[in-house]
Formats: C-alpha cells, sequence, structure tokens
C-alpha cells in the first residue's frame, strides 16, 4: 500500500508508525467527509423542490417547512465542518509530535542536514491543509455524476464528459509539472544547506573576502531553484485556467442542454438547476485539487526525502539501566570513521585504559586522532571491533544514560543560545555549585565573572559574543561538568594563551585518579601530564606506553627528521 504515490515504511519503525495513525485519523475525517458530502446536497434538493412543487402549489407552509429543514441541515453540515478541521487539526499535531523528535534528535546524532525539519513541516502543512479535503472529497466525484444520471441521462453525459475532460487536465498537470518541481526541490535543498553552512563560518568568509565568490555559487543554485519553481508554476497557472474555464463552458452546457429538455417537456426547472448545483459540486474538488497541485507534489518530495533517510530507521530499543561507571576504557580491534563514509579512517586499535588514567594522543594531521575520539565517546560506532566502559560496549549503553558521565570536548566548539550556566550544564537542571566546580576547574570562573552578567550572561545570536578563549574556557567547563569518570579533550588547548593552557594542565593533575582522561594534543607541555601516551599515524597506533618512555622517543624523532613531529595544523574534515 502506498502513501502519496511512494512506498511506506515498514510498521515497526516510528515512521511507520507515526504514519499509521496519520491514516487512522483520516478515515476519521473521510468519514466525516461522506455526511458532508450528502448535506451540500441540500441547495440543490431545496431549489428542485422549490422550483417543482412550492412554485407549482404556491404553498407558504410547505416552503417554510423546507426552509427550516434545509436551515437544519446547513447548520449541520458547519458542524462536521468544524469537527473534520479539528481533527485535521489534532493529526497534524500528533503525526509532528510522533516524528519531530525522531528527526530531531537522528539529525543531530547522524549529523544529517536540518532540511529533514522542513521536509516534516511541508508535510504536516499538506495533511492539515485544504489540499488534502480536495483528494478526500474527488472519490465523490462519480456519485455527483451518478446522481445528475438519474435526474436525466442527457444532462448525466454533459456531466460525465466534464469529469473526464476534468481528469485528463490532472493527468496533465501532474506529468508536466512532475520533474521541474522535483529538480526544483533538489536544488533548493542544496542552496538551504549551503547557505547553513555559509553561516557557521560567516567571520572567515568576511575576513578573505569569500562572499562574492560563495554568494554568486548561492545565487546559482537558488535562481536554477526558483526558475524550476517557475517553469512548473506556468504550467500549472495554465493547466488552472484552461479547468477554470472548461468549468464555467460545463455549467453552461448543462444548463443548456437542462433548457431545452425543460423546452421538450423531459425535466423540469427544478431539475435543470439542480443540476448544474450538483454537477459543479462534484467537479470542484477536481479543480481544487489541479490549482493546489504543486502544493501535493511538495508534500510527496518532502515524504520522500523523509522516507529515504529516516524510513528504515528503528524505534531506539529499550536498554536496561547500568550503574555509573568508574572509567575503565577499552578499544578491542576497533576500525571505523565518519558514518557517512564507508573507508574507516582508524583500523585495529586496541587498547585499554584503566580508571583514573591520563591518556595523551599525538599524531600528524589527518591520523585519525578525532575518530579515535569520536569512537571513545560513542558519537560514532565502529565498523568493527568493540568499545568497551567498564566491560560494556558503549553502543549498548542508552544516551541518555551515559551522557552525564561523559565529558567531550570537540575540535569545533559550538555554544548554544542561552546563558554561560545553561550551557555549562548541558541544558539540563542548573546544580549552581556544579557549575561553578566545572568553571572553576577549566579556568573559566574569573573570565565568566568579568562577563556582563557573570554567570547569567545570554550567548548566541540574541547574547554577548565570545572570544575563541572564551569559548573554549566554557566548552572545557562543559566537559568537565559534574567531573564525569570519562572525560576526552580533542585539542583543548587550541584558542588558549600560556594561562590557559597551565589551567588545562592543573585539570588534568586535579582529575587524576578521579576520571579517565584522553587528551588530543602536540604541545608537550599538555603530553607531558599524562600517564600514557599514544601516538596515532594513518589511523594505526604506532606507539603506545607509559608516557616518560614514549616521549624521549618523539623528541629523538623530531631531533632527526624535524619534519616527523606531529604539527598542529588544520586537520581533515573526520579525523
Amino acid at each position: 500500500m502506498s502513501f502519496l504515490g511512494l512506498e511506506r515504511p515498514r510498521i515497526d519503525t516510528p515512521m511507520g508508525q507515526a504514519l499509521e495513525c496519520a491514516l487512522g485519523l483520516l478515515k476519521r475525517v473521510g468519514f466525516f467527509s461522506l455526511f458532508i458530502n450528502l448535506l451540500t446536497l441540500t441547495s440543490s434538493i431545496y431549489m428542485m423542490q422549490v422550483y417543482d412543487r412550492v412554485l407549482a402549489s404556491r404553498s407558504g407552509p410547505t416552503l417554510l417547512y423546507l426552509t427550516l429543514f434545509a436551515a437544519a441541515c446547513l447548520a449541520t453540515l458547519a458542524a462536521l465542518e468544524v469537527v473534520r478541521s479539528r481533527l485535521l487539526v489534532r493529526l497534524g499535531a500528533r503525526f509532528d509530535a510522533q516524528l519531530s523528535g525522531l528527526v530531531f534528535i537522528r539529525t543531530l546524532s547522524g549529523g544529517r542536514s536540518a532540511q529533514a525539519l522542513r521536509d516534516l513541516d511541508q508535510l504536516r502543512g499538506f495533511l492539515t491543509g485544504a489540499q488534502i479535503l480536495s483528494l478526500l472529497d474527488a472519490p465523490w466525484m462519480p456519485i455527483y455524476i451518478g446522481l445528475v444520471y438519474l435526474l436525466h441521462p442527457w444532462l448525466g453525459h454533459v456531466a460525465l464528459v466534464g469529469g473526464v475532460l476534468l481528469f485528463l487536465l490532472a493527468l496533465w498537470n501532474e506529468r508536466s509539472t512532475r520533474e521541474p518541481l522535483g529538480e526544483a526541490g533538489k536544488q533548493m535543498a542544496a542552496g538551504t544547506q549551503f547557505a547553513e553552512v555559509s553561516a557557521r563560518n560567516a567571520e572567515a568568509i568576511r575576513a578573505m573576502g569569500m562572499l562574492p565568490g560563495l554568494t554568486a555559487l548561492w545565487r546559482k543554485r537558488h535562481d536554477l531553484g526558483i526558475g524550476l519553481q517557475g517553469v512548473a508554476s506556468d504550467r500549472a497557472a495554465n493547466v488552472a485556467a484552461v479547468a477554470k474555464a472548461l468549468r464555467f463552458f460545463l455549467q453552461i452546457a448543462i444548463l443548456g442542454v437542462g433548457a431545452w429538455l425543460v423546452i421538450l417537456q423531459e425535466c423540469t426547472g427544478g431539475v435543470m438547476i439542480a443540476s448544474s448545483i450538483i454537477m459543479g459540486r462534484g467537479l470542484a474538488p477536481v479543480e481544487a485539487a489541479i490549482g493546489g497541485w504543486r502544493a501535493f507534489l511538495m508534500a510527496r518530495e518532502s515524504y520522500g526525502r523523509l522516507l529515504k533517510g529516516f524510513g528504515n530507521d528503528a524505534a531506539d530499543a529499550p536498554t536496561m539501566a547500568l550503574p555509573k561507571p568508574e572509567g575503565k576504557l577499552v578499544f578491542d580491534g576497533v576500525s571505523g570513521g565518519p558514518p557517512d563514509l564507508r573507508k574507516f579512517t582508524v583500523s585495529n586499535l586496541s587498547f585499554t585504559l584503566e580508571a583514573g588514567q591520563v591518556l595523551g594522543i599525538t599524531g600528524p594531521s589527518a591520523a585519525g586522532k578525532s575518530t579515535l575520539a569520536r569512537l571513545a565517546v560513542g558519537v560514532w560506532r565502529p565498523g568493527s571491533g568493540v568499545v568497551r566502559l567498564d566491560g560494556a560496549s558503549i553502543s549498548d549503553w542508552s544516551r541518555e544514560d551515559v551522557g552525564p558521565h561523559i565529558g567531550y570536548l570537540p575540535q569545533d566548539i559550538e555554544l548554544f543560545p542561552g546563558t554561560v550556566a545553561e550551557n555549562i550544564a548541558r541544558f539540563g537542571e542548573v546544580d549552581a555549585e556544579k557549575v561553578v566546580d566545572a568553571a572553576r576547574l577549566a579556568g573559566a570562573h574569573q573570565v565568566i565573572l568579568e562577563l556582563p552578567q557573570g554567570y547569567d550572561t545570554p550567548i548566541g545570536p540574541a547574547g554577548v559574543n565570545l572570544s575563541g578563549g572564551q569559548r573554549q574556557r566554557i566548552g572545557l567547563a562543559r566537559a568537565f561538568y559534574g567531573r564525569p569518570p570519562l572525560i576526552v579533550l580533542d585539542e583543548p588547548t587550541s584558542n588558549l594563551d600560556a594561562e590557559g593552557e597551565a589551567a588545562v594542565r592543573q585539570a588534568m593533575e586535579a582529575l587524576r585518579g578521579q576520571a579517565t582522561v584522553i587528551v588530543i594534543a602536540h604541545r608537550p607541555a599538555v603530553l607531558g601530564g599524562t600517564d600514557q601516551l599514544m601516538v596515532v599515524l594513518k589511523g594505526q597506533i604506532v606507539n603506545f606506553g607509559p608516557t616518560s618512555e614514549v616521549m624521549p622517543q618523539i623528541t629523538r624523532r623530531v631531533v632527526a627528521r624535524p619534519e616527523g613531529l606531529p604539527q598542529e595544523a588544520g586537520g581533515a574534515a573526520h579525523v
């Protein structure tokens, strides 16, 4: 069974369950549509009775009773329309509640584009809008045409020809607009994603004068999308204009045929008027669907992208809560890399860190150090092998359970709109004592106090702009919040001065024995404060052991061949 002309996701997936629930509510909407479409015959029946009975009998009481009955039917019709509209609103709210959280979480955890959230909004808007009602009312067209046939076969012929012509116009509209709208959607999505990436690097773009070139590239994609939308809109407008003219002609045709039949005394004036109203009601949903076909195609494109990105995503299996880890970390034959690449950037990594040990990792750029860090905290799943935290695979831990027990400082630090305290507390319940302790440990306490509102200073688009060093220290405090048993720091001193570097060294000393700490760095001053030292080259461990033994070997190699020094340079995107 399909949905919007595309396959449906498996019922055992969150998207499949949300769609099943939405279709269940749509069936209720269709049930109310049954009575709504029956009650829309009120005006045509009333008109026919007035022409054929009231005017012929000149009966005032008959007119009064007919009018009261028609008014009651129309009041019921209005009430059912309200109920149907509210059902659609609730359908959209429930559909969003079931899927928006999943899409948001998977977008963040999988590094996917935020386009999925816009696709969800587009699909929800379609399911709650007027276009879905046109599709629900369209199946009634044959019934209305059948009613016209009951009034008179020749009138039915006119309605049938009109219905066939409108249906052919709908097919023409679909075929002529599908390709340009589909390609336009791809170009607009690519342009939006390009703009998002550019916005995150706005300072570098302005500093290096890249704005004209990037603007031209974005404009090319954007204009191509707009142009294709214009092509589709022009074609749809042409079809809609023909459909509108056809409907007016059909109204004239059925009235003309009806008048001729009245002259021949084969039907009454009431039948002539009623057939015109019934035919118009039957053809209206098809004409509305033609006019709103662009919305249907955009919803189908959005659904297709959601289906491709999330249709096979199973619900997270419930995991048994595990006790707070002590911090023992084991890599057992681990190979892995970015989820969107098949090639592993690290291979066959095996080592053990006892709880409370401090490990330093160094190596040249693109060696796989950041990949190792992401695997250690469970951000990326190993392609093979297993990463164990206190004996349990880190993939078996619920992220909500294990997250508070992990501190992570990525290379690219992002702080979120909110206060400094909220960012340090990871947007959970703010524990002032833990926030200050983490800030002191990161050497950020005095820096934060110098901000306009201290820990309550808002940061982000609506707040103050922080320097790179301030962001680095607040990011460190966030990693230290609650003194988690596993802390992974990727280039923690990259934006810090000598004072900040000393603060990192002091934090490592303070955490030794309390937490397992992994520090990726190049500076000997930082690496010298570790218990174990690992050298990574081309995704493999080439040296690992006590820092007192490994550090002299690195130093000798640097002296003998300076180009062998693991330099601190711009790393690759994923390593």
